[in-house]
């Protein structure tokens, strides 16, 4: 015991206690400028998990939280056992793995087709058109790609009749197994432009005097783009990488429950929209309550395991 109070009270922890204290004092504004995110953290990530409680009680709102009648695991057993959340959570993992890819791939490569233009004023008006879609809600967007694939009127089966590619209009919102697709062609769409906003800002934090040099020994852009800009913008793509994994089942359901309709609805629904139309809507609190939890282990499941793998074959860690 008296060793342990003497570790406790030893110098090296007296003065890393001061230091701490000192810093705290010295960046006081730093601290209280951040307060308030801290408090908003803690009020809409933290304080719900108390409702966690549901999942394991056959919740009855006119009753206390702690005034319902536990049910232990009855609603996770009830859950794993419904074919429906097989074929829902297929869909939710086949469109955000789609969506996770495109959603990277595509802004790199146009933040790196951006970073090769030397006239300003061009380069700012693209990047400025790309990224307008982002602030468009996605009930005006859901209606966009509608009428664009409608089979009255819409552009793309006027596009492919007038190139004789097709004879008649195709029912591209009629079939599932595009569904996928056209969700994910949208997503890209709306966000590609606000996406490379980041990685244009890590672009420039690259050292001009790396590009010099290659310029010197003879590398020409693509050498250049290859060895020094994604070599440059790696960390800050892995973080992004692997904290978007972390979302990879809990993708929301606007743009499906706007895109959908009941020809595709087996294509269409996802887990969101599940907890919401066999949860909430039949007044199954506690039902909808263990589908989040489990969105929420496997979310925390995917994102060390993401780490693990990225330490492993680089040797960093981004948590």
């Amino acid at each position: 015991m008296k060793s342990q109070t003497t570790e406790l009270s030893s110098p090296a922890n007296v003065s890393k206690t001061k230091r701490f204290f000192r810093t705290m004092v010295q960046q006081k504004y730093l601290y209280l400028m951040s307060l308030p995110f801290v408090i908003w953290v803690v009020i809409f990530s933290y304080v719900p998990i108390w409702g966690w409680l549901m999942a394991f009680q056959n919740y009855k709102p006119r009753n206390g939280i702690l005034d319902q009648e536990w049910v232990g695991f009855k609603h996770f057993i009830e859950l794993f056992s419904d074919e429906r959340f097989y074929l829902v959570l297929r869909n939710t993992l086949a469109m955000s793995t789609m969506g996770l890819i495109v959603s990277f791939t595509v802004p790199v490569i146009f933040a790196l087709l951006l970073n090769e233009l030397r006239q300003q004023f061009f380069k700012r008006t693209i990047q400025t058109i790309a990224y307008l879609p982002h602030f468009v809600s996605w009930v005006v967007v859901s209606g966009i790609v509608t009428k664009m694939l409608s089979t009255d009127g819409g552009a793309v089966n006027e596009l492919l009749m007038s190139l004789n590619l097709i004879d008649q209009p195709i029912q591209f919102m009629a079939k599932g197994e595009w569904f996928w697709g056209i969700v994910t062609v949208a997503d890209a769409w709306k966000e590609t432009g606000w996406n490379t906003i980041i990685f244009l800002a890590a672009m420039s934090g690259i050292d001009p005097e790396l590009y010099e040099a290659s310029t010197v020994d003879g590398a020409g852009r693509f050498r250049k783009m290859w060895h020094i800009t994604l070599p440059g913008i790696r960390t800050t793509f892995m973080v992004l990488f692997i904290l978007s994994i972390g979302h990879l089942i809990s993708i929301g359901f606007e743009k499906q429950f706007l895109l959908m309709n009941p020809l595709v609805i087996d294509y269409a629904e996802v887990l969101d929209l599940y907890a919401l139309n066999y949860g909430i809507n039949l007044s199954r609190y506690s039902y909808g309550t263990a589908i989040g939890i489990f969105n929420s282990v496997v979310s925390i499941i995917l994102v060390f395991l993401a780490n693990f793998i990225y330490k492993k074959v680089t040797k960093e860690s981004v948590i």
